[in-house]
């Protein structure tokens, strides 16, 4: 049960009814140090240092959880009598049968890095030049933003959809932790390092997602309501946001269908499945959409109301991106709860793989437990907090909406026509409407013959709009060939042209996406 926490002074009793009504948890208490400064939640180094630990171990789990399952649920739910592995080793298996697994960690601890390595003032600019130059492959938003880094855009720019058709993906929502777990009880820091960090690869819902992550993992620190965690990390996302409208129906089904996530999950593909963004989702079961996945999130906390297990088998058995869901699940649940309070059928497998770092990283988890603890404390200290002695005081902060942001806005997806040219030289073809995005890459021809990068230019309806550089390397590789949005309603001719070409590559287009003005 939470306490109830005593106000020290009037000042900080308005403040509370200002940010809303929220339980404290025990470890957490309002206080006003003097009359002159202001007031600040009171915990101990011991336990700031707990909860933060809970928050690494649990996604830990959670990615480990879902493993097997990841997009194999496609628009659809696991039923019940479907089991889920765990055994008391199975991190220990996972970080060396499939490294690649904890991708979501070692984005946020690529972050994390470079914070140690320049302080909490680094720039935007730092954290692109890091992630952009690191040898681990990426997908979707996270290798389109590390493609448009490389070409030289900066963010925001390496993020908007208009360079981006992945904007509105899941990837900063699933390594945005790192920002809440050095910003405890502080969410508009957690905003503002989101602000820095996610625009690099996202836009619109797809920034948001990862805004309201690290939101709920800085509410966490401060309360042990579930329920309060979510609505108060809510309270930043704009309310005309899709974003915030999905969530906040998953809030209010959960209200309607208290004893029924199933029922939840189903109001959620009727209203919130369409996606209109991600070239690989549109006309596909697929969905790596940032509002729907936080949805199962949300569905697996406000279900599993504190109980770890129940939320780890919710947000894993609503589907889709079923390994990074239950793993931010689990890292918000983490943080309230404590790494004390994980139950050990779950936390000793993590204790018997703290040791080993994680792939492409010099970071284990026990080195990253004291690297997150230092740098929440700096944290707290650069925004007006202070340390004395075991005592921790956080600054109060009242949650501060950001900036309304819209991807793809105007546009919806109208056909997906299958080409399958293939040239080395030209291609060519009409779309219909406002917008496309041409689906395609670049291959070797030859076998054996080294990796390379070529040049192609884009003409549409005889106007050269844009180069770029296509890459054979796995890291360097464009998503898709070229993509235009808000073109003139109708018809448009097409052109792809190599400017260097070579009888050893060629580019392949496999099909386009286009878009309508209405639907």
């Amino acid at each position: 049960m939470n306490d109830v926490i005593n106000l020290k002074n009037s000042v900080v009793g308005l403040l509370l009814l200002v940010g809303g009504c929220f339980s404290q948890s025990s470890t957490a208490q309002t206080v006003a140090v003097s009359k002159n400064q202001n007031p600040a939640y009171s915990m101990s180094k011991e336990v700031l240092k707990d909860k933060i630990k809970g928050g690494w171990a649990g996604q830990t789990i959670g990615v480990t959880f879902g493993w097997p399952t990841e997009f194999v649920y496609l628009g659809t739910f696991m039923q019940d009598y479907q089991q889920i592995r765990w055994h008391d080793d199975y991190v220990n298996e996972a970080m060396r049968v499939f490294p690649g697994l904890f991708d979501d960690i070692y984005m946020d601890l690529t972050f994390v890095n470079t914070f140690e390595r320049l302080g909490l003032n680094a720039p935007a600019d730092s954290f692109a030049h890091d992630y952009a130059h690191r040898g681990y492959e990426l997908w979707h938003a996270n290798q389109a933003g590390r493609y448009n880094i490389l070409q030289g855009k900066k963010a925001p720019v390496s993020g908007h959809w208009l360079n981006n058709p992945h904007a509105d993906d899941i990837d900063f929502q699933i390594e945005a932790d790192f920002a809440g777990l050095m910003s405890p009880a502080m969410p508009n820091t957690a905003s503002e390092i989101s602000d820095r960090i996610g625009h690099i690869m996202n836009y619109g819902d797809g920034w948001y997602g990862g805004v309201f992550v690290a939101n709920m993992y800085a509410q966490a620190f401060k309360t042990n309501d579930i329920k309060v965690v979510v609505g108060q990390a809510l309270k930043v996302i704009p309310p005309r946001s899709k974003f915030y409208q999905c969530v906040s129906d998953v809030v209010s089904w959960h209200k309607k269908y208290p004893d029924d996530w199933k029922q939840t999950w189903f109001e959620l593909q009727k209203k919130w499945a369409e996606e209109i963004g991600c070239p690989d989702g549109v006309f596909h079961p697929l969905d790596i959409d940032a509002k729907l996945n936080a949805a199962y999130v949300v569905m697996g906390l406000l279900y599993g109301n504190g109980d770890f297990t129940k939320t780890m088998e919710i947000s894993t058995r609503a589907g889709q991106d079923s390994d990074c869901n239950p793993s931010t699940a689990a890292g918000v649940l983490g943080t309230m709860i404590g790494y004390s309070n994980i139950p050990a059928y779950w936390l000793n497998p993590v204790k018997r793989a703290e040791d080993k770092n994680f792939s492409y990283t010099d970071l284990s988890l026990n080195k990253t437990y004291e690297l997150s603890f230092r740098h929440a404390l700096q944290n707290i200290e650069a925004n007006g907090g202070s340390i004395k002695g075991d005592q921790v005081l956080i600054p109060v902060q009242i949650p501060k909406t950001v900036a309304f942001e819209e991807s793809f806005a105007g546009h919806y997806p109208r056909e997906k026509v299958t080409h399958n040219k293939v040239s080395s030289e030209r291609l060519v073809l009409k779309t219909q409407g406002i917008g496309f995005v041409l689906r395609g890459h670049l291959r070797k021809k030859t076998y054996g013959a080294p990796n390379k990068v070529i040049r192609a230019k884009l003409f549409v309806d005889g106007v050269e709009l844009e180069e770029s550089s296509f890459s054979t390397v796995p890291t360097a590789r464009k998503t898709e060939l070229f993509w235009r949005y808000n073109l003139p309603d109708g018809s448009h001719h097409v052109e792809v042209m190599v400017t260097d070409p070579s009888p050893d590559y060629e580019l392949v287009l496999t099909e386009s996406l286009e878009y309508d003005a209405k639907k």
